[in-house]
């Protein structure tokens, strides 16, 4: 309660009050009415009394009324209501000057009143108050209180907020952008309009803060050295404690349920990167079947699929930046989640690697291809897979094929939804045949002699083969990609002719360095 809701109190309004001065603090707020007649009484008073007096005792002095006045405003008093009649007709000009330069509220009243009437009619309404405060803040309690219980999740957090606050609930990250949010009945594009921008300009300094630009109650979600997230409740007005006591209890469910969740994932995921390393090296093994049963992905007499999956690395991508894997990790989660698709799922050496369950009677090609695309709705990712197997002692063949097909896909090549084996071809093969030696003895014996002369001469005869197979079947397209005019490139090839001892007019000779050239760029990509 203000003074100037105790001003409009019936026992005080039929009193015809009248403010004298310090009309600036009207909105103090009063905690209880305390009667008097002591000039000494500050030292007794509270911080939110509103005092009521006859004025009998008081001083006549002009600096005795302006110190009286100011010891009430030191002790924090809401203010100062006189009963004219009994020792002034008007209050004098001093204490109406000294109340006027502190802002505190000084009113007459005209016609006689019970103080204890008054006092009982205030305290009333103030107890009132906080009685219904204290049913608002329980009320809050018990909602936030069975959001815990329940473990719900954001949107039904917020969901909760928007029906306590009345008001559109907008959950953002870090970086401001929307992560979810509940609109107030009516118009949600005003509150919901340049959002970024707006938001950038609120600095929290604490914990919550009202910020009156934008009408809006922002809390952090989240520690402060570490906070992901704010949560913002739309507020035209100073908020109630209230509303505060609901954003903050909103904002430490969000952070509560983001840290189980947090757990709750690795936990799954460090049981899904066991039994996937299990099933790679024994995957007929009972209790390793049994484990997958339990956890939810059952593998006997179902289509099983290994996909893989790899952040992009090419002219573009200069690497791998370390969050990227986690947030395909948590892509895949959340598609196999919204497809009901039972599926382990984990990181292993720098890859996500993931076996899909389907049911007979699901075309896994298809549900495959779907899972994939709500991937890449919201991470960028190259995707392999395996062919699909009905067997369980197949299954580290379509996650291996998965693994060779990722390697396989060079930078810059046609983006798919899946690649698959009949998508890598010849790469396909290379990539298979990684660790064997022979292949790099082969690649060796091929192009070694070109790496020589090119460290001596700096001639580009490497590039020059590179260039060659890459365009055969036009040489001036070979040549525009060096920059090399025609005669410098036909010369180039003379070149590389004399050094291999070879004729690159021989299709067997053509396919040998096209083979070797491929099988050179797949060691680069394994060794990046």
């Amino acid at each position: 309660m203000t003074v100037r809701d105790a001003l409009a109190v019936p026992a005080l309004r039929g009193a015809g009050p009248q403010v004298l001065a310090g009309a600036a603090g009207l909105g103090r707020q009063v905690r209880w009415v305390h009667t008097t007649e002591l000039v000494d009484i500050a030292p007794l008073l509270r911080g939110g009394d509103l005092v009521l007096s006859t004025g009998i005792a008081l001083p006549d002095a002009p600096d005795d009324l302006a110190a009286f006045a100011g010891s009430l405003d030191q002790s924090e008093a809401a203010g100062l209501v006189i009963e004219l009649g009994r020792r002034w007709t008007e209050v004098p000009a001093a204490l109406v000057a000294a109340c006027e330069r502190l802002s505190l509220p000084l009113v007459a009243l005209t016609r006689e009143v019970r103080f204890a009437a008054v006092a009982q009619a205030v305290g009333e309404r103030i107890v009132d108050s906080q009685l219904q405060e204290l049913r608002e803040a329980q009320r809050v309690h018990d909602v936030f209180t069975e959001l815990s219980i329940a473990e719900a999740g954001p949107g039904e957090i917020l969901e909760s907020v928007q029906r306590l606050a009345g008001a559109t609930v907008v959950l953002e990250d870090a970086q401001h952008r929307i992560l979810d949010y509940r609109s107030a009945p009516g118009d949600t594009a005003a509150p919901l309009a340049d959002w970024q921008a707006r938001s950038r300009l609120v600095v929290l300094d604490g914990r919550t803060a009202w910020d009156e630009a934008n009408g809006w109650l922002v809390t952090r979600v989240g520690k402060p050295d570490r906070g992901w997230g704010r949560l913002v409740i739309e507020s035209p007005d100073e908020p109630p404690q209230r509303l505060v006591a609901t954003a903050e209890r909103a904002a430490a469910a969000l952070a509560l349920h983001r840290l189980h969740d947090r757990q709750r994932d690795s936990l799954v995921r460090r049981t899904h990167h066991e039994l996937l390393v299990r099933l790679l090296a024994d995957p007929g093994a009972p209790e390793v079947l049994q484990r997958c049963e339990l956890a939810g992905v059952p593998l006997a007499r179902r289509a099983l699929v290994g996909l893989t999956l790899r952040s992009p690395v090419g002219a573009n991508e200069p690497g791998r930046r370390p969050g990227q894997l986690d947030a395909a990790v948590a892509a895949v989660v959340h598609a196999v989640h919204e497809m009901r698709l039972p599926a382990l799922v984990c990181e292993i050496d720098g890859a996500v690697r993931v076996l899909l369950s389907f049911s007979p009677s699901v075309d896994s090609t298809r549900a495959t291809e779907d899972l994939a695309r709500r991937v890449h709705r919201r991470v960028r990712v190259v995707v392999g897979a395996g062919r699909a197997v009905d067997r369980v002692g197949d299954i580290g063949r379509t996650l291996r094929e998965s693994l060779h097909v990722v390697d396989a896909v060079r930078p810059g090549a046609r983006e798919r939804a899946v690649h698959r084996l009949e998508d890598v071809h010849l790469r396909g093969l290379l990539t298979v045949l990684v660790d064997d030696d022979r292949l790099r003895l082969f690649t060796a014996r091929e192009l070694d002699p070109l790496r020589d002369h090119d460290a001596r001469a700096q001639s580009g005869l490497l590039d020059t083969v590179r260039a060659l197979v890459r365009h055969p079947g036009s040489k001036s397209e070979a040549a525009a990609e060096l920059h090399l005019s025609r005669s410098a490139f036909y010369d180039r090839l003379a070149k590389v002719e004399q050094v291999l001892g070879v004729d690159l007019d021989d299709p067997d000779i053509l396919v040998s360095l096209h083979v070797a050239v491929l099988a050179d760029e797949v060691f680069g990509d394994r060794t990046g």
